[in-house]
């Protein structure tokens, strides 16, 4: 099964519209969609506009492949999980954010081999086309990393040093 997620805050017509026509030329199976609040229908896939929590959560656990906007918290959820990812960013030049932040995010985890990243509609094809080859994501910890903490922690220190010596 193919799991397709948009986010809560806005709709994203472009992707649901591009998997809906893939599913139509090359159907493989279940494809179920949250698709927010877009004007496009789609056809091809089982969708609700929002899902609870809970059910958002089990459509992720019982997916082969989740495909989504790069919003952080859908990636971030679905590598958890240990699941492959597919995002197709928003894009501020098509009206669908505010600004290009989640290009930003998609080419940070694609860099790292997290999530592959398709920059339009017929790359994210291609990768339909080949997701049965996509191999499971490696989990991620739900916690942050001892690393991460420390680093953290020495920043927070160093700004409150830095604000107690200019006020002193």
């Amino acid at each position: 099964m193919i799991f397709v997620a948009v986010g809560t805050q806005l709709p994203f017509d472009r992707l649901i519209r591009a998997v809906d026509e893939w599913a139509a030329i090359a159907p493989r199976g279940e494809i179920v969609a949250q698709i927010a609040e877009g004007s496009y229908v789609p056809q091809h896939l089982h969708w609700k506009r929002m899902m609870p929590p809970a059910e958002f959560r089990r459509h992720l656990e019982k997916c082969d492949l989740v495909v989504a906007h790069a919003g952080i918290g859908t990636i971030l959820s679905a590598l958890e999980i240990g699941k492959p990812v597919f995002v197709l960013p928003r894009k501020a030049s098509c009206g669908e954010h505010r600004n290009d932040h989640q290009l930003a995010t998609a080419n940070r985890f694609g860099s790292r081999r997290m999530v592959q990243v398709a920059q339009d509609e017929s790359e994210l094809s291609t990768l339909l086309d080949q997701f049965e080859s996509t191999t499971p994501a490696n989990r991620i910890s739900s916690e942050a990393s001892p690393e991460l903490i420390g680093n953290l922690r020495s920043f927070i220190e160093t700004v409150c040093r830095d604000r107690e010596r200019t006020r002193s």
